[in-house]
């Protein structure tokens, strides 16, 4: 219908053209409304009939409905995609199951035809989606072995989705095409974790991702997503251990992502949201941009490549204090469990911490180097931490210290930073919790606000203005299981050093050798004062 209209209104005004050419001072043109008695007698003499036989009453709610869906469509046509937001078909929810799942946190997503469920970690630090596949060598799948799964979890059977095919090595985000013996034979893919000899491999295929949308107007609400995902027959180290067994959804800047490739294909902006909420849930939103009151600082190149979440800090503060020389590049990275601090840096900030609480501070074997015991007559005083950025930006960080249970006599409580080697920093989620986080690919910044993240209504609100949905600021974060303390960095974890993007280049993090720190709490050990 909009074709023929079109058409139409070329032609009257190419028929006032001629009307007026003779006239080099002047030039006017009637204006036809698309849905206009005028243009329907025109599309009738010229034999659109089929046109006419849906042609909407004026003022009928068809009639506005037309106009409405034009205008929503002119619109994505500014926008470059065709939805302001996008989520995983099961609601885009996130869950942290605590140590039982190396305290990851985790969504559900629908791929294939039929869809097939797959519990994934969310991994801002790698690129690739990869779930088991005709597993060789998989973690188990078994809800049994698993006491916080109420199901079990699946395995990606690519021969059973009508969807599925091959990524063939001739394509461009074959990333080890040098493994192969021609350009039509399948892709094969290694991916090399920052986790002690942690790897996962196999092929990589094209197939459907299931996504949603709220939107009012939108022509459908049930999008599916073409995307590359890892067929994973063989995974080590950790994966074999608990973490993220039945997959990865890598969020990093590169080209294999889910997010670079809904952003290619128009269907949402290059931006997508975490949402981390203190109660061990939250929300992932694809193409979210944040608000307009947002805070934000500006994503960093490596080498003169964005391949990692890297971001600026002016300063460390403790207290009200700002520390002096505390400037730093640090990762924003939400496969990473805990938060890492540059040596210089670090030992500034646990002196000051130190100076500040009023607790003894005593030894636990293998956790953090700064842990107290305070009693529990007393009201115990814990400075708040905050990092500051250009432009008067702050991210104050919600939970800082890891808490045992208390006793009638005293509680322990732990500053979960700890020192590296490297010249900058890793925020893990320890100190993302209570924010919406806002990857914006498209102007290269970083987002964050204060956030109801229960609140999927706000977060697929359209970006452009609005106020925080704030949530209750907590001072401390309870350990549910007080004798296992999370390893230092999720498995899923990649190289913010400049590397091949594309699929099927071992990744590495330079960063630290991860053994698993299950760490206790001391609760059976004696404890030391110092």
């Amino acid at each position: 219908m909009f074709m023929a209209i079109g058409l139409l209104l070329w032609l009257l005004l190419a028929k006032g053209l001629a009307l007026e050419g003779s006239v080099g001072v002047t030039f006017s043109s009637r204006l036809v409304h698309r849905f206009s008695e005028e243009a329907k007698v025109h599309l009738a003499s010229r034999g659109n009939g089929s046109v006419l036989q849906s042609w909407p009453k004026r003022n009928s709610s068809e009639y506005f409905r037309l106009l409405l869906r034009n205008d929503v469509t002119r619109q994505r046509m500014r926008l470059g995609s065709q939805y302001e937001t996008l989520y995983p078909s099961e609601g885009g929810q996130t869950f942290s199951f605590g140590d039982a799942l190396y305290w990851l946190h985790y969504a559900w997503i629908d791929i294939g035809t039929p869809n097939v469920s797959f519990l994934v970690a969310l991994d801002a630090g790698s690129d690739m989606l990869w779930v088991p596949c005709d597993c060789i060598e998989c973690a188990s799948l078994s809800a049994g072995n698993y006491n916080v799964l109420d199901r079990n979890l699946n395995q990606y059977r690519p021969s059973l989705s009508n969807t599925s095919r091959h990524l063939p090595c001739g394509h461009k985000l074959c990333g080890q095409q040098s493994f192969c013996k021609g350009s039509k034979d399948p892709c094969p893919y290694s991916v090399q974790y920052a986790s002690y000899n942690t790897t996962s491999s196999g092929f990589l295929f094209e197939d459907k991702l299931h996504l949603a949308s709220d939107e009012r107007h939108a022509l459908q609400n049930s999008v599916q997503a073409s995307i590359i995902l890892g067929c994973g027959s063989k995974q080590t180290g950790v994966y074999l251990q608990g973490a993220s067994p039945d997959g990865v959804l890598g969020l990093g800047p590169g080209n294999i992502s889910v997010p670079s490739l809904l952003a290619k294909a128009g269907l949402t902006r290059n931006s997508f949201s975490i949402c981390l909420g203190e109660n061990e849930s939250g929300r992932i939103i694809f193409g979210d941009q944040g608000h307009a009151t947002q805070h934000s600082t500006p994503f960093l190149p490596i080498n003169g490549e964005f391949t990692a979440y890297m971001v600026g800090a002016e300063s460390f503060c403790v207290g009200s204090l700002c520390l002096k020389e505390t400037r730093f590049q640090l990762l924003i990275d939400s496969g990473s469990s805990f938060t890492y601090l540059p040596n210089e840096v670090y030992q500034k900030v646990v002196m000051e911490f130190d100076k500040q609480v009023n607790a003894a501070r005593i030894i636990l074997p293998h956790t953090w180097d700064y842990c107290y015991n305070a009693s529990s007559q007393e009201l115990i005083n814990i400075p708040p931490l905050k990092l500051a950025f250009s432009r008067n930006q702050t991210l104050l960080f919600q939970n800082p210290i890891y808490t045992g249970p208390a006793s009638q006599d005293y509680t322990l409580f732990c500053l979960p930073i700890t020192p590296t080697d490297e010249d900058y920093a890793i925020i893990g989620q320890n100190y993302l919790i209570g924010y919406r986080m806002v990857f914006d690919r498209e102007n290269l910044r970083f987002g964050w606000s204060r956030w109801n993240c229960q609140d999927r209504a706000s977060l697929t609100s359209p970006s452009n203005g609005g106020s925080p949905n704030p949530l209750p600021a907590n001072q401390q974060q309870s350990v549910p299981n007080a004798h296992a303390v999370p390893p230092a960095i999720a498995a899923g974890h990649a190289s913010p050093k400049p590397s091949a993007a594309t699929a099927g280049l071992t990744c590495r993090h330079s960063l630290v050798s991860l053994l698993l720190i299950y760490v206790t709490f001391a609760f059976g050990y004696v404890v030391k004062s110092i």
